[in-house]
């Protein structure tokens, strides 16, 4: 017995869907859609089971979907539309467009003609542009209507009849029982036209690889691998242009880094600067700006410098930069240093660095 075998008595709708008896109208149609990818006739070929099982959940999807057929459904059940009042099998003339409405676009029932394929390519931007946003030319190679047939595929000269088999449409339609869909015309390969004498030049196609110069708009705060589309932008087919899918790639910045909108950026001071305060000029996006380094900052303290960060995608306000203060410590120091510094450390003693005074102690106390 077929797994799509359907049950003389009428299942329940709600079962033929696999869905609750309270389902909303997207609930509805997400099942439906799963029903009719596993049971098109495409992937069931000769199996009238298939063909059956799909009619069961079409008819319980029509009737579901409507909230008049519905509420009477939920109230008399199948027996609402005995006396002809509802979709009966012989009134079914509308699974084809349930199919082609919910569907179509899924597995194959597209009624315009083919588009031309899309065309990937990586752009590379300095982490500035994608912050502040900017504006790029980029060489896009694909293919371009042939310059000596002027795209048509026939030699200059000579005529390009419409297709008989598709009528130009570079389509046909296909019927299998219940169901029909568009496929594409093997007799023109999907272009509606028949051409006599091909075009040397591009044999007949139309085209050739070629190469064109456009301008991608890089948004502000764009995230590394984001992708930017432009529709029409790709490769030429008989339906259209297909679109261009540029990923954007962010090149690494010597002095920043990036954490969501916000800017990090790590500033190195000297002892003198960290311990007796300073007037530091630090770099943002948009240029350097003068920030105040209070007296006694330890390493490692973050300032703020609110709005000096990169937009949020999308132009709600902007982030900060957060500035990451490093006491760098001298790597040589002259013989007179080395004596000065050894005197500033027996006047300063262990009080005046609390947080070395605690850890000795908590060490003291370990040990003991």
């Amino acid at each position: 017995m077929s797994l799509y075998a359907r049950p003389v008595s009428k299942r329940d709708y709600y079962e033929v869907l696999g869905v609750p008896r309270g389902a909303g109208p997207d609930e509805l149609k997400k099942a439906f859609r799963a029903l009719a990818r596993e049971l098109h006739p495409d992937r069931n070929p000769d199996d009238p089971a298939a063909e059956e099982a799909f009619k069961e959940a079409a008819e319980a999807y029509q009737v579901l979907s409507d909230p008049a057929q519905r509420e009477r459904y939920d109230r008399f059940g199948h027996a609402a539309f005995e006396a002809g009042g509802g979709p009966g099998p012989a009134d079914f003339g509308g699974i084809g467009e349930i199919f082609e409405g919910l569907i179509g676009e899924i597995i194959g029932g597209r009624r315009r003609k083919r588009q031309g394929e899309d065309v990937e390519l990586e752009l590379t931007v300095s982490f500035e542009e994608a912050a502040l946003g900017a504006e790029k030319r980029v060489a896009v190679a694909k293919p371009v209507p042939c310059a000596t047939c002027e795209g048509s595929g026939a030699k200059p000269g000579t005529a390009v009849r419409t297709c008989g088999q598709c009528d130009g449409k570079g389509e046909v339609r296909f019927q299998r029982r219940l169901f029909s869909t568009n496929r594409k015309c093997a007799a023109c390969n999907g272009s509606g036209k028949k051409i006599e004498t091909p075009c040397k030049t591009c044999r007949g196609g139309g085209l050739v690889e070629g190469e064109e110069t456009l301008a991608v708009r890089i948004p502000p705060g764009v995230e590394d691998g984001a992708t930017r589309t432009i529709r029409g932008a790709g490769a030429p087919g008989p339906g259209g242009n297909g679109d261009l899918l540029v990923t954007i790639r962010i090149e690494a910045h010597p002095l920043f880094q990036r954490d969501g909108a916000d800017v990090l950026c790590t500033v190195p001071v000297s002892f003198p600067q960290a311990v007796l305060g300073d007037t530091l000029e630090v770099p943002t996006l948009e240029g350097s700006v003068r920030m105040k380094l209070p007296p006694a900052t330890q390493s490692g303290r973050m300032f703020r410098l609110r709005g000096k960060g990169i937009p949020v995608y999308g132009g709600m306000g902007k982030g900060d930069q957060l500035v990451t203060i490093l006491v760098e410590v001298p790597e040589k120091v002259s013989r007179k240093q080395r004596k000065l510094i050894a005197e500033l450390a027996d006047e300063l003693g262990t009080e005046t660095h609390p947080q070395r005074q605690s850890f000795l102690t908590k060490l003291k106390e370990l040990l003991e």
